[in-house]
């Protein structure tokens, strides 16, 4: 299980980064990257990507929704591999997205990993502790538990 945040410096001409050790020891030597929402990217170990395309995939292609979701995870996804020190590149149209330059902060979310730019991540940490309560209810009523 990923948790926690960590902070990794970019290498703006490769698009170089390192993944954090705590979480290089728990994904393996290859993994999917795609765009992931608020402008974030997703991380996800190789062998957990079946089971998060089927729950996407596994919606019916006649909705437009669902073809759309599928273009914005499936059509941006990159695998990626792992060099020694725990490096790998992220590709220019998915730096250009997640607007990363000098440093990247990694979100361990369960299952995945999101890549933030440190500035988006201090703006969403900031809005999260700010309205964490209201957001918590928010979904508690929509998941009708009271």
């Amino acid at each position: 299980m990923f948790l926690g945040n960590f902070e990794s410096n970019v290498d703006k001409t490769k698009g170089r980064v390192a993944i954090p050790r705590v979480f290089g020891r728990e994904i393996g030597t290859k993994a999917i990257l795609t765009k992931g929402y608020e402008n974030s990217l997703l991380l996800v170990k190789f062998e957990d990507w079946q089971e998060i395309t089927n729950q996407v995939v596994g919606k019916s292609f006649l909705s437009g929704l669902s073809r759309q979701t599928d273009r914005f995870l499936l059509g941006n996804a990159f695998e990626i591999s792992f060099d020694k020190q725990g490096r790998f590149i992220i590709p220019a149209a998915l730096r250009s997205y997640a607007q990363l330059a000098e440093e990247a902060v990694f979100v361990g979310v369960g299952n995945r990993i999101e890549i933030w730019s440190k500035q988006a991540w201090n703006k969403n940490e900031t809005y999260l502790n700010e309205n964490i309560s209201q957001i918590s209810e928010s979904l508690n009523d929509k998941l009708g538990n009271q």
